[in-house]
């Protein structure tokens, strides 16, 4: 059997970076090395992509605090419009070995907002995860929860502001409209990266300021009090959904450290301790988000259950970490798909969408 060529792409500049390298390692150590041969492709601090060696692309790699991409001195380049050796090493201009799909592991801003996706489109590659449109979309916060809220799915209550706003953001006059302790956050953001929960005018102006450094456009929320319920979900366009695990944060919240770093932050309850009934109420929700954002592969659909039985959604990561505790390999592994397995049918789903857009037809217009 010949063996596809995997292209994983991991790094990235956004405040990220360091899942981004965690996830990879990872996805490199389960893939099923006797049906894919990897090819790894970093993308540095500033930008730039690198070919690197298996056996040395990390440094530091067993420590989430100190990890670093190990830059190779093989820079790539993207070629658009071919259909074959779409990646070339920029120095010689020679071709890299052609790549039958792209595992893109880059998280945040330039890796799951649609843009890689966008460049991958147009060099004609198949790709794991969902398309420019899903990726956008479920990277602002601000933007997925008004489809939500149109679709009669609930949210919290919450405003946007973007940069040009600032001087219109007042504390007293948010803090009426939606309570205290309120959340603020960078409206495309992931992994709680710049996101603040306050109560007082002081905390609230440096909390804002603080999301205002990494995003032009802040969402301000209401707490909502509840239990943290994140459920997976896989698939193109017959999507399903995991059994729901649940976060128990031993912090203020589920933070960037407690997610990443400090494995003592928050204990993970996988699967949760629901009835049958909540079960499939939250499975059921999760697909019907998956849906009306447009996500294709694979995401990871996060909800607040409160005491009375109402769940809301929190928010939608369309590339989920896949660190070694991280929570959308761990539901599936719960479902029945182990990691191994997980990777395999992302792969397929890349590859079957590929097929199925490219027997579409273009409009060609003549002179």
């Amino acid at each position: 059997m010949t063996k596809k060529k995997v292209g994983i792409i991991f790094g990235g500049k956004s405040a990220e970076h360091e899942v981004s390298l965690q996830s990879a390692k990872n996805i490199v150590d389960a893939i099923d090395k006797d049906k894919y041969d990897v090819v790894l492709i970093g993308i540095d601090k500033q930008g730039k992509w690198h070919i690197n060696d298996q056996s040395s692309y990390l440094l530091n790699e067993e420590n989430p605090k100190l990890i670093q991409l190990n830059k190779s001195n093989d820079p790539v380049a993207v070629v658009p419009g071919e259909t074959n050796n779409q990646i070339i090493h920029a120095t010689s201009a020679g071709a890299l070995d052609q790549l039958d799909v792209v595992f893109p592991i880059v998280h945040g801003t330039l890796g799951e907002d649609g843009s890689l996706q966008g460049m991958m489109r147009i060099a004609n590659l198949p790709f794991v995860g969902s398309s420019v449109v899903g990726s956008a979309v479920c990277m602002d916060k601000d933007i997925a929860k008004r489809l939500l809220q149109e679709a009669g799915i609930n949210v919290a209550n919450g405003v946007a502001f973007s940069r040009a706003k600032r001087n219109k953001i007042d504390f007293e006059q948010i803090k009426e409209q939606i309570g205290v302790p309120m959340f603020i956050k960078p409206a495309n953001q992931g992994s709680s990266v710049g996101v603040s929960k306050v109560s007082d005018k002081e905390a609230f102006e440096k909390a804002v300021d603080e999301a205002f450094q990494y995003d032009n456009k802040v969402v301000i929320e209401e707490n909502i009090v509840g239990r943290e319920i994140e459920c997976a979900v896989l698939g193109n366009e017959y999507p399903q959904a995991s059994l729901p695990g649940e976060i128990l944060p031993q912090t203020e919240f589920y933070s960037y450290e407690s997610k990443y770093i400090d494995e003592s932050g928050a204990k993970l309850e996988i699967p949760a301790k629901l009835s049958d009934e909540l079960v499939a109420k939250i499975q059921t929700s999760a697909v019907k988000v998956f849906e009306t954002l447009e996500c294709e592969g694979l995401a990871r659909v996060d909800f607040f259950l409160t005491e009375d039985g109402e769940i809301y959604v929190n928010e939608v990561n369309t590339l989920p970490g896949f660190t070694r505790i991280s929570m959308y390999p761990k539901l599936w592994e719960i479902s029945g798909i182990s990691y191994p397995e997980l990777i395999n049918e992302l792969i397929e789903l890349a590859i079957d969408r590929h097929e199925k857009n490219n027997t579409l037809k273009s409009a060609v217009w003549d002179d």
